[in-house]
């Protein structure tokens, strides 16, 4: 076959797998998949393509497999109403077809048609087989819910899920007009705590927050990590999104504690105390060492618990309505008997077969405990939250670790042959490979997005409000196959209505405010899609500056959380210092040149900045850091924005980011303490000052003027 037919047959088979064989770049530049690219993630999806000389067969099995699929694996209904189902039958098919609805309460339904008079939508042949599309409808309005829909047609049977969704997702009544304070939780440390954060310093904070005014709390993600072998502290690679970090635990609230004379004696023993001394001491989080002693009271006190037969029940209640806990425990159990991550393990145990002999059971029963006291503390903390009118802010990362345990039981709806990645941009020219596997956007469909749905309700359960991050990633995700530079990768598209549904279904049934990262390349169907949905975008002003006085940092939406940086970003004051650019030069994450460049680019856009805050009448004569500081506070807090959150450590003029992208050895990311604990700075005046500034503007509304 010609080589051009080759090219035709590898751009059909990329268009029937979702890959997408061009986009464009931050320059608005055209870039074209490499032929060798397309087929490295052609083989990610499960195409059997081992060279180009594979694609045409593949094409012809992929056409073949599409057409025999009687029905698509998901479909929506919105506001319960479903659009026309597509029917893949015979061309000669004949007869009565019967329609079984299950809908999720257990009520059955059942509808007859006849297959002739269902209207024709499409007709192929397809390999010598003439098919046709057909639309079935059903006759009345769904009540929202996951549903079953079982075709029967003479004896064979075809299924799809139904998801019955409102159109947007769930929006709270009042408009907005709120602001809350941001810090990473292990950054949250206070007197009491070991050296980082904990929930009781997270609960203190929300306490402190609704007493000045604020509605929310916003931290980083609270899932697992690998906190000893392997090390990967980063809250966006954990080790699964079905459980929590018990890192976090206060243990002085653990009730076991008060019954324990063991764990107690450890507590107040000499070597103990001094040990929690020191690492209140150390600058940065030593996750190690604090995971390793918060370890040793809780198996004194897990040992403590069958002293008490209430909570012994409690304990084996939860367990058996959270199978999940018990796997996982498993799994963390095995890694910690082998020393090694699960790909390297024998086949059984790689593929998921754990039996009581292959790992400790001190070590099992110490995780299930441990997840048990943390599902407990995070229901406790987020309705104290509620009850002081104040919503946790939770964050839930795009990955996991392709070592953890959701890839090792979930691998099949995870593409194990890629990681996900951005594309080359203004900032990392080489394209970023974020070494996690992928969702494989078929696999995730065939199972009726149950992964999806199930690490979504373990946040909204307690989160009031929930940040997706990259929220592109429910449109098209950036994949780089194995063995291949992050700037070839390829955009894999998914069925965004799809997760749109799921996104709608769960928020209302939990009652959250869900809020789409939507940071970097953006394609243009993004944010009207979200604003359709009812999704919450982000308005960060370091992304929005511009070197246009009049319109120095842009109009905020309504429909936006607003704020002046991220956590992947340096605060204010390193910003307006230009020390943002004298560290990354040092890091080598700019040249001599590019730092030039953007120095340059800096001073005109802090001169627009200036300029346009006192147009709006937010800036006097100051220039402080601390005086332009305030003005874009005031201008974020007088704008219409639902939510303004402040990043705690601006206040005090912090000039060290919590994580410095691309960087490993170079930088301590995601171990930063606050400079101050949370007791000395809630009692810093030009903090607790500045907060109430914000409560005032943020009530004031729109000043005079705007």
């Amino acid at each position: 076959m010609p080589a051009v037919n080759i090219r035709a047959c590898l751009s059909e088979l990329a268009r029937l797998y979702g890959v997408q064989m061009v986009y464009e770049d931050v320059a608005h530049r055209r870039r074209v998949a490499s032929p060798e690219a397309l087929l490295e993630v052609l083989k990610a999806l499960g195409a059997p393509v081992a060279s180009l000389s594979d694609v045409p067969s593949a094409l012809r099995a992929r056409c073949l497999e599409l057409w025999r699929r009687v029905l698509e694996p998901v479909v929506v209904a919105w506001g319960g109403v479903c659009a026309e189902m597509r029917v893949c039958l015979s061309a000669a098919t004949s007869g009565s077809l019967m329609a079984h609805l299950e809908l999720e309460s257990g009520e059955r339904r059942t509808y007859k048609y006849e297959a002739a008079d269902l209207p024709v939508l499409e007709s192929k042949e397809v390999e010598g087989q003439n098919y046709v599309v057909r639309g079935l409808t059903l006759p009345e309005k769904l009540p929202f819910g996951y549903h079953r829909c079982i075709l029967e047609l003479s004896g064979a049977l075809a299924e799809t899920r139904l998801i019955a969704a409102p159109v947007k997702a769930y929006i709270p009544k009042g408009g907005g007009g709120w602001w809350g304070a941001f810090l990473p939780l292990y950054a949250l440390h206070s007197q009491s705590s070991w050296g980082s954060g904990d929930f009781a310093t997270l609960e203190a904070l929300a306490g402190w927050v609704a007493s000045l005014g604020g509605e929310a709390v916003a931290t980083l993600p609270l899932l697992p990590a690998f906190l000893d072998k392997p090390f990967k502290p980063s809250p966006y690679a954990p080790v699964s999104r079905l459980v929590w970090n018990e890192f976090y635990l206060d243990i002085a609230g653990v009730p076991e504690l008060a019954g324990c004379p063991p764990a107690q004696a450890l507590l107040q023993s000499a070597s103990f105390m001094t040990e929690i001394k020191r690492q209140r001491a150390l600058p940065l989080v030593d996750y190690r060492r604090q995971m390793a002693l918060k370890r040793r009271v809780l198996e004194e006190l897990l040992r403590c618990l069958a002293g008490s037969p209430g909570r012994l029940a409690d304990f084996r209640r939860f367990l058996r309505a959270n199978p999940v806990v018990a796997d996982y425990a498993r799994f963390r159990a095995v890694m910690e008997r082998r020393g090694t991550a699960w790909p390297s393990w024998p086949a059984p145990l790689r593929d998921g077969t754990l039996k009581d002999g292959d790992y400790d059971e001190a070590a099992c029963r110490y995780h299930m405990y441990a997840q048990w006291l943390t599902h407990q503390r995070l229901g406790a903390l987020a309705e104290k939250a509620r009850s002081k009118g104040v919503a946790l802010y939770f964050d839930l990362p795009l990955g996991v670790h392709a070592e953890g345990y959701d890839v090792w039981r979930e691998r099949d709806v995870f593409a194990l042959g890629a990681s996900a990645g951005a594309p080359p941009d203004a900032v990392f020219t080489a394209g970023q490979d974020w070494k996690f596997p992928p969702l494989h956007p078929e696999r995730l469909r065939e199972q009726g997005y149950r992964y999806f749905i199930a690490y979504l309700r373990h946040h909204l359960q307690h989160a009031a409000i929930l940040r997706l991050d990259h929220v592109m990633g429910l449109h098209r995700l950036f994949w780089i196959p194995q063995g291949v530079e992050a700037s070839r990768g390829v955009y894999v598209r998914y069925r965004a209505d799809e997760f749109y549904a799921i996104l709608a279904l769960e928020s209302h049934r939990y009652r959250s405010l869900i809020v789409g990262e939507d940071l970097g390349m953006v394609p243009a169907y993004v944010r009207p899609a979200m604003a359709h949905h009812g999704l919450e975008r982000l308005y960060v002003v370091n992304y929005e500056l511009t070197t246009n006085p009049r319109q120095a940092m842009g109009r905020v939406p309504r429909r936006a959380v607003a704020s002046l940086s991220t956590h992947d970003m340096y605060p204010f004051a390193a910003f307006w210092q230009g020390q943002d650019i004298r560290e990354r030069l040092r890091l080598g994450l700019l040249d001599e040149k590019e730092a030039r460049k953007e120095g340059m680019n800096r001073r005109a856009v802090k001169a627009a900045l200036v300029a346009f805050l006192r147009q709006k009448g937010l800036l006097g004569d100051a220039t402080s850091t601390h005086a332009v500081f305030e003005s874009c506070l005031a201008y974020l807090c007088t704008s219409p924005a639902r939510l303004v959150l402040v990043n705690l450590e601006d206040l005090w003029g912090e000039t060290r980011p919590q994580n410095v992208p691309s960087t490993e050895d170079e930088y301590p990311n995601w171990r930063k303490k606050a400079r101050y604990t949370f007791e000395e700075f809630c009692k810093i005046p030009g903090v607790v000052g500045t907060l109430k500034r914000v409560d005032g503007w943020r009530r004031q509304g729109l000043p005079a003027g705007r």
